[in-house]
């Protein structure tokens, strides 16, 4: 039996000391203003589009070849000179967007990533409800400023109109086909917008912001950026910000984890109005949906609920069969995933570049076919047939609200419901596809000089084989948008007009 020696406490801590030592001096000797050259900007460049014309399925499916050959030419075209990180990410992200897919984007190297995380950086103030044409203030982080409140409207910052600025920072945001909605919607969401600005046109330390008043008259104000609370150290070396500290109340570890659930799917009853109000703001596993599913419907049985409303603005999707779960409860017929599910190749010239790609050919072995058509088809989502649940189906009326971040699977649920004779769709455009999309399988790849990366879809999904491919989301069967006057009242509009339709209709029951 072979003995096991003790390292001497000294020696222990020796190592600690080193470990942290070496990690400080990582953080400290990276370098974002590091310059790569055109050499070696161009040999990344070469090989982001090569892996992107050998295996992406959908690569011309909403820009022409011709077209996207263009914008791969352009950009390369401007690695004539040195570049940051920063620098050569915008340029990749300005052409990925180009192929016009919401799971093909771009991403920090890790190291970058890691220094973004570590730093206190100042930050664009202001974040908006965005629309083509205009901005509505929905949080403003210089908490003293009393003019540019929540609902003000924004007509546009340091010389740009806001649609001059909607316009330049969606180039830099991919979406699916022409769902221009998503793209308004991933500017919305808080940080979002200010993220961009930085990005793009870098960061001052004032803005001018040309905005409407009270009075309905154009006014200009100069704001200043956030800065980040200054970080002190106490005698005993412990990280403090200035002024007090509050300190939180920390839930046991069973409690705090149902609130992280209760925050991602709920469900709310009202006896009063006989209606279930459910919101699922994703699809993922580990988010115990399958038992939430259960006890949900049993529950809207148990009180015979006669109107649900589920809320999936906030799901940017998930797993498909959880998603088909959710669709069983409530569908009056069956139903499959897709008409068509199918990878391009199997196997990679560029395999130590792409993320699980041994995994990825070993699954595709087992679980596609090739057929005449010359693509690698997913033959068991194609041909199967989800069949409604018969325990707790709710066969009451559905009201499903959608918006912007409603994507991927989540598209695949609004699909699957729409136009059944109970379901009324409201709100605004998914940002997902209504004909389909590219993800399944979405391995990341790393270009090896400066450690970007990429997302790289493995299979294209179309639903409906039958529908007009013309690259919108899934239109609501009920427009319904907030404007100025419901963000600075806090009305949460959608929610206001499925109530109204509840009440209308039970009054009508009553006469």
């Amino acid at each position: 039996m072979m003995q096991r020696h003790r390292t001497p406490l000294y020696l222990f801590l020796l190592m600690v000391v080193f470990a942290v030592g070496c990690s400080s001096l990582r953080q400290a000797s990276f370098n974002p203003q590091k310059k790569y050259a055109p050499g070696v900007l161009q040999q990344d460049y070469m090989l982001y589009r090569n892996i992107l014309e050998e295996s992406h399925p959908s690569l011309y499916w909403f820009t022409p070849k011709d077209s996207m050959d263009y914008y791969f030419d352009e950009g390369y075209a401007k690695l004539s000179d040195s570049m940051t990180e920063l620098e050569f990410k915008n340029l990749l992200s300005y052409v990925t967007a180009k192929i016009r897919c919401g799971h093909t984007s771009v991403r920090y190297s890790k190291k970058y990533t890691h220094y973004l995380d570590t730093l206190h950086m100042p930050l664009f103030p202001l974040s908006f409800k965005v629309w083509r044409d205009s901005l509505v203030v929905t949080a403003n982080l210089n908490r003293r400023d009393s003019i540019l409140k929540r609902g003000t409207v924004v007509k546009g910052i340091d010389g740009f109109t806001a649609r001059e600025l909607v316009d330049s920072l969606s180039q830099f945001l991919s979406g699916d086909g022409n769902a221009m909605n998503g793209k308004y919607q991933a500017m919305s969401n808080r940080g979002v917008f200010g993220s961009l600005y930085r990005n793009i046109f870098a960061l001052k330390d004032t803005f001018t912001v040309r905005y409407i008043d009270g009075n309905g008259a154009e006014q200009l104000i100069t704001i200043p950026v956030s800065k980040p609370v200054p970080v002190v150290r106490d005698t005993a070396n412990r990280a403090t910000t200035t002024g007090p500290r509050p300190q939180p109340v920390q839930p046991p570890p069973g409690e705090k984890r149902m609130v992280m659930l209760n925050g991602v799917r709920n469900v709310q009853i009202d006896t009063t109005l006989s209606s279930a109000y459910m919101t699922v703001n994703t699809f993922n596993r580990g988010n115990r949906l399958r038992s939430f599913f259960r006890k949900s419907f049993k529950q809207i049985e148990k009180h015979h609920i006669k109107n649900l409303v589920v809320d999936v603005r906030g799901n940017g999707g998930g797993d498909a069969i959880l998603y088909t779960l959710l669709t069983r409860y409530m569908i009056d017929k069956k139903f499959k995933v897709a008409d068509s599910l199918y990878t391009i190749r199997r196997s990679s010239s560029y395999t130590r570049h792409i993320e699980y790609q041994p995994f990825y050919w070993l699954f595709t072995q087992f679980v596609t076919h090739k057929k005449k058509d010359g693509k690698y088809h997913f033959g068991y989502f194609e041909r199967h047939y989800f069949k409604p649940k018969k325990k707790n189906h709710f066969n009451g009326d559905i009201y499903i609200l959608i918006g912007g971040n409603s994507f991927s699977a989540t598209t695949l649920f609004v699909k699957a419901l729409k136009g059944q004779q109970n379901v009324k769709v409201i709100g605004e455009e998914t940002g997902g596809g209504a004909y389909g999309n590219t993800a399944w399988l979405i391995p990341d790849v790393k270009l090896p000089h400066t450690g970007i990366r990429f997302r790289l879809p493995r299979f294209r999904l179309v639903m409906d084989a039958d529908a007009v491919k013309e690259g919108r989301g899934i239109m609501p069967d009920i427009e319904s948008a907030p404007d100025a006057e419901f963000i600075r009242k806090g009305i949460d509009p959608k929610i206001d007009l499925v109530r109204k339709m509840i009440f209308q209709k039970l009054m009508l029951s009553h006469q």
